[in-house]
């Protein structure tokens, strides 16, 4: 299976998530990819969305391998190669990502102020997981908050990740489980980069305001986001 782009995706998976809609969900995408996904599963379920904060925490010489992952209150999942890395790799990491998540957080809240999960039933969306640590940090920062579920929606995940997922999360929905997995982009004709722009205009349409051109991408360029 291959999609079209991270929108035939979230498509596909609004539809699968379709029984959720009387919960009124609160849908949260991983930034920054798969928060225009979340929009649209979001419209097409009546929901609230939101993002969940996290990022991996990348390998010596091997940015696209993931050790671990943290979350914006600097809680870090060990991945299985985060006994890899020398302990001062990891420190540094630690404290690149968590600025960058700083960051974010500051310029995603004047887009839209974050919601309270507690009590709600959650999907959290991502377009696909390869070593699935960002998402199990995802999950773990949003189940902290106390929520009613939690619903993980992929496109795409190695087999080896699910199971991983499935221990974590109350449900499960991916589209693309396939034997032999690269990378996430290999399933997605159109993998194009998605910006902070982006994500805030997917933000500021559910708090019902207009984003400016410019706002967004350029405020993070510095920081090599």
């Amino acid at each position: 299976m291959r999609f079209k782009n991270r929108e035939d995706a979230a498509v596909r998976l609004a539809e699968r998530l379709a029984s959720y809609r009387d919960d009124h969900p609160l849908v949260v995408g991983v930034p920054r990819g798969a928060v225009p996904m979340a929009r649209i599963i979001a419209d097409a379920l009546a929901a609230d969305l939101d993002v969940v904060l996290v990022r991996k925490l990348r390998a010596p010489g091997q940015p696209e391998l993931a050790i671990g992952a943290v979350d914006e209150s600097g809680t870090v999942f060990e991945g299985e190669y985060f006994a890899m890395a020398p302990v001062t790799h990891v420190r540094e990491e630690v404290r690149t990502q968590r600025e960058i998540l700083r960051m974010r957080r500051e310029l995603y809240t004047k887009a839209q102020p974050p919601i309270d999960p507690a009590g709600r039933v959650v999907i959290i969306v991502d377009d696909g997981v390869a070593t699935g640590s960002s998402m199990v940090s995802a999950i773990r920062a949003i189940r902290a908050r106390r929520p009613k579920k939690i619903v993980v929606a992929l496109g795409v995940a190695p087999r080896s990740s699910l199971a991983t997922l499935r221990a974590e999360a109350d449900d499960l929905v991916c589209l693309h489980a396939p034997s032999l997995f690269l990378s996430v982009g290999q399933f997605f004709e159109d993998f194009s980069e998605v910006t902070d722009d982006m994500v805030v205009a997917a933000l500021r349409r559910s708090a019902g305001a207009a984003v400016r051109p410019g706002q967004g991408e350029h405020q993070l360029k510095d920081a090599g986001v």
